[in-house]
């Protein structure tokens, strides 16, 4: 998951942060909070999300390996789980007695009283086996509310051609993003290039052939299969820059295009990247996520912050931080190289955060005082690190004592 990371179109890694901060002005933090609460249709505004036990209501296989988990919104907390094309749910279990959390994208156009994500079985993971096998309706699992800036910057999508580029169960934020367009405009248009391995392995299949009889004139579907053969060849096979090259000049010219949105892996993510720069296009129009980098026990996961003893007369750091209004403080020492997550989920259990590997952005916050550095990041934009943004899970102190707010 996700959204769109820091690094320019040509890093072939996401580039690591610095990001010093100082005490803003009344006047100034006044504006930040204005900035937050109106940004315009697409870049939701920054919200304290957080979980709720939600029952499934349906379970639908939509692959040998991807199913959909619908879950019932009771009306009280319909508000909370309002969404924006392309955002995505934190999800949290308790797996053989250990807290898991993985992040999977909306997959639905927003309908009341329910909220859907589709989730693809990965063996070397935890979560996605546990929720194939034993997961069951009726069964409640803890939610948290809608997160993720993989949204688009177009205010009006009259008149439009967005063009999304996915990977296998990277066409799920996609999903979202096509309805959004087909069905909120008269003319707009939706583009989709999609890449699997094998027929079998097309998520939605039914649901895309609906949209294109449905708008058969403004939605275009692209199937690229690697390993069965296609009448076009530029259809067969894995996706290269060659490849790339022809269809973006004869089946999708990049001059006819407003807004790209990438989401998959993260070397076809960067293809596309490197390529659509290539050929002129600006990195404003392009909306990228990557639905992983690397298998899912990668990334660590950090259910309570890992024991951390600070030994009399040990250099520390130290972090104070705000979270719902109410502050807190909190010691690491120097020699441990702790993530600022870490050591905040140690005074505080319901730090936010769900990958914790610098892709979903859910443990978001603003450095308010002090010097940081940001290992890793999938998730952040260049404009809010250079507002003082950074992932706490990818996070270390440099200064003596850092401010952190995770509230605005």
């Amino acid at each position: 998951m996700s959204a769109t990371p820091a690094p320019q179109a040509t890093a072939k890694k996401p580039a690591k942060a610095t990001t010093p901060a100082s005490e803003p002005t009344t006047e100034q933090a006044t504006e930040q909070a204005t900035e937050q609460a109106t940004e315009p249709t697409g870049r939701p505004a920054k919200r304290r999300a957080t979980f709720n036990a939600l029952r499934v209501s349906e379970i639908r296989p939509l692959t040998p390996t991807a199913i959909e988990i619908t879950f019932e919104v009771p009306e009280e907390l319909h508000a909370e789980y309002e969404y924006f094309a392309g955002q995505y749910l934190a999800l949290r279990a308790t797996i053989q007695g250990e807290e898991v959390r993985r992040s999977y994208s909306i997959c639905r156009p927003p309908t009341p009283g329910s909220i859907s994500v589709a989730v693809k079985r990965d063996d070397s993971g935890r979560f996605s086996p546990w929720a194939h096998t034993t997961l069951r309706v009726g069964d409640t699992l803890d939610v948290m509310g809608p997160q993720g800036t993989f949204t688009s910057k177009l205010e009006d999508v009259e008149g439009k051609h967005v063009v999304g580029i996915a990977a296998g169960s990277g066409i799920t934020p996609l999903m979202t993003m096509a309805h959004r367009v087909l069905e909120g405009s008269e003319t707009g248009r939706f583009s989709l290039l999609y890449t699997n391995r094998s027929s079998l392995d097309v998520m939605f299949v039914e649901e895309l052939a609906e949209l294109k009889d449905r708008y058969p004139a403004r939605l275009a579907l692209h199937h690229v299969l690697s390993r069965e053969q296609r009448t076009a060849p530029v259809l067969s096979g894995r996706i290269d820059e060659e490849k790339l090259r022809i269809i973006l000049k004869s089946l999708i010219p990049v001059e006819t295009v407003d807004e790209w949105a990438l989401c998959g892996p993260f070397e076809l993510v960067q293809l596309c990247r490197d390529t659509l720069a290539d050929v002129g296009v600006e990195p404003a129009h392009m909306r990228y996520e990557l639905f992983t980098t690397g298998s899912e026990s990668g990334a660590p996961q950090p259910a309570r912050g890992r024991p951390i003893e600070v030994k009399e007369g040990e250099k520390t750091f130290r972090i104070d931080f705000n979270l719902d209004g109410t502050s807190a403080t909190v010691e690491t020492p120097v020699s441990a190289n702790e993530t600022i997550l870490n050591a905040a989920l140690r005074a505080r259990p319901d730090v936010p955060f769900a990958c914790a590997g610098g892709v979903c952005g859910t443990c978001r916050a603003r450095v308010i005082e002090g010097n940081v550095t940001m290992s890793e990041n999938y998730a952040l934009e260049p404009d809010e690190v250079d507002r003082g943004y950074v992932l706490t899970c990818q996070s270390h102190p440099t200064s003596d004592r850092v401010a952190i707010d995770f509230d605005v």
